[in-house]
């Protein structure tokens, strides 16, 4: 049995300390965060999956995950729509499945979002060293200098930090489009199903590592798209969520699943997917291999591919923050983590998995075990996220919504059974990060368990909204 606590000194006072800066972002800016919280998945990352499926394995795989974000974004901008509060994932499980699966919702999309940058970290110190810039031989400054400054920034006010984060994203868009012109003449089919045929069972120079490969590339069909499902962790921020969480969601997946496919068929069709398989630089190095050398627009690329990797990092360390706060405000974490400052940003929420993530870094330096870390978390949240969405329609079907999923059930049904063999590749690809992860969220239940469902903070908007739907059912 949950317990529901109202704070010492009330629960004004206690929310007065706790507070967003509402009206920051409309639609254009939502997209915008939508596109930078993934952006960097094609300048990096994304590639390594070609070692594991080959090129078709790889192409199979984007194609079931575009299906599945697709599916999801439908119901999420339903669900944002529906309950917008800074909890986003974790306040609509909480709404759907209860306290436990609020809070195991919660903990699935912090541990994607607390790792996400300690992955891109790695590739920021990769695109650094490939260019020779300060001697470095090994990132770790560069992690830590990157986690200062964009924590700072986030520090200084959301206003500030959306918008430099938008300026980013569209120099990185930029650098996308210009490497779709350079790399679009010297594209060649063949040169996509150069990977030898291991001969696994089905192998073939489509799927060189046979059908098994497809789902071991699902992994890195996640990467085009892993974190864009932040984009509702805006909604108290948002001058009008009802109207603009929908357009600004599904905008920003439309555009990355063009992104995505034009990267997946030309940076492997120019530079072969053998050569590409294991590049921690892929776009610029492949503008190089096509073109026998350096060049003006590889190194463009190769600058322009940071901002990319520096829009993702930032943004991401927005949607930790928000993720933390929500669950700290709420009591199902340790309430000093939701404290705000002057500027209404949660100062403890950044820090704390900014450190996290830079020790995560500079430790293993293994952005693809990092990935891994981060995609079996987010498989988890998307299990709980679909299965929210279909809870909540049959639960509460006259509950108003502002925008209603086209298909309703059926779409996030097809995104349930995605995600759910999603979380099974994660296993199949690197059982090691997997069980890691498995293990972190474990303990996170067990101190739900014996500990914080004893101290729920009633007056958070999340618990409120879960409260006002129980009194509703018990009325009728």
């Amino acid at each position: 049995m949950e317990t529901v606590e109202r704070p010492s000194g009330g629960e004004d006072e206690y929310l007065q300390h706790r507070r967003l800066k509402r009206g920051a972002a409309g639609w254009v800016l939502l997209a915008g965060l939508g596109v930078a919280y993934v952006i960097s998945g094609d300048f990096a990352g994304w590639n390594l999956g070609l070692a594991q499926g080959g090129w078709g394995g790889l192409l199979i795989a984007f194609v079931l995950m575009a299906v599945m974000y697709t599916c999801m974004v439908f119901g999420l901008a339903e669900l944002s729509s529906t309950l917008p509060t800074a909890g986003a994932g974790y306040a609509f499980a909480r709404r759907a499945l209860g306290p436990l699966g609020g809070f195991a919702t919660g903990m699935a999309v912090l541990i994607e979002y607390a790792v996400a940058p300690a992955a891109i970290a790695t590739f920021i110190g990769g695109y650094v060293e490939a260019l020779g810039l300060f001697g470095l031989t090994n990132s770790w400054p560069v992690y830590l200098v990157t986690y200062v400054i964009f924590i700072g920034i986030h520090l200084r006010g959301v206003g500030e930090a959306l918008k430099i984060m938008f300026g980013i994203t569209a120099v990185a868009a930029v650098a996308l489009v210009a490497a779709v012109i350079g790399l679009l003449p010297k594209f060649d089919p063949a040169k996509l199903f150069d990977i030898v045929p291991d001969g696994s069972p089905a192998s073939s120079a489509f799927l060189p590592m046979g059908v098994s490969g497809i789902l071991a590339a699902l992994v890195y069909g996640i990467w085009f798209f892993l974190a864009v499902e932040g984009v509702p962790l805006a909604a108290e921020e948002t001058s009008n969520p009802k109207r603009d969480m929908p357009r600004g969601i599904i905008v920003a997946v439309i555009i990355l699943v063009v992104f995505g496919a034009l990267m997946l068929i030309l940076v492997p069709g120019a530079a072969g997917s053998q050569a590409m398989s294991g590049s921690d630089n892929p776009l610029p190095e492949a503008l190089r291999i096509a073109y026998g050398g350096n060049s003006f627009l590889a190194d463009f690329i190769n600058y322009a591919g940071l901002a990319g990797l520096v829009a993702s990092f930032f943004s991401i360390i927005y949607a930790y923050s928000r993720q933390l706060f929500a669950l700290s405000r709420a009591g199902y974490l340790p309430r000093w983590l939701s404290l705000t400052g002057a500027r209404r940003t949660p100062y403890w929420a950044l820090i704390v998995p900014g450190t996290i993530g830079f020790l995560l870094a500079a430790t293993t330096h293994d952005g693809a075990l990092l990935i891994n870390i981060a995609v079996f978390g987010a498989t988890v949240s998307y299990v709980l996220l679909n299965l929210s969405h279909i809870v909540l329609r049959r639960k509460e079907p006259h509950l108003e919504r502002g925008y209603k999923t086209p298909g309703g059930t059926v779409t996030t049904s097809i995104a349930l059974v995605l995600s759910a063999v999603a979380v099974v590749a994660t296993f199949v690809v690197d059982v090691f990060a997997a069980s890691i992860t498995a293990a972190i969220f474990a303990a996170a239940l067990l101190y739900f368990r014996l500990y914080s469902r004893h101290r729920i903070v009633a007056g958070a908007p999340e618990e409120e909204f879960a409260q006002l739907a129980m009194a509703e059912a018990e009325l009728k």
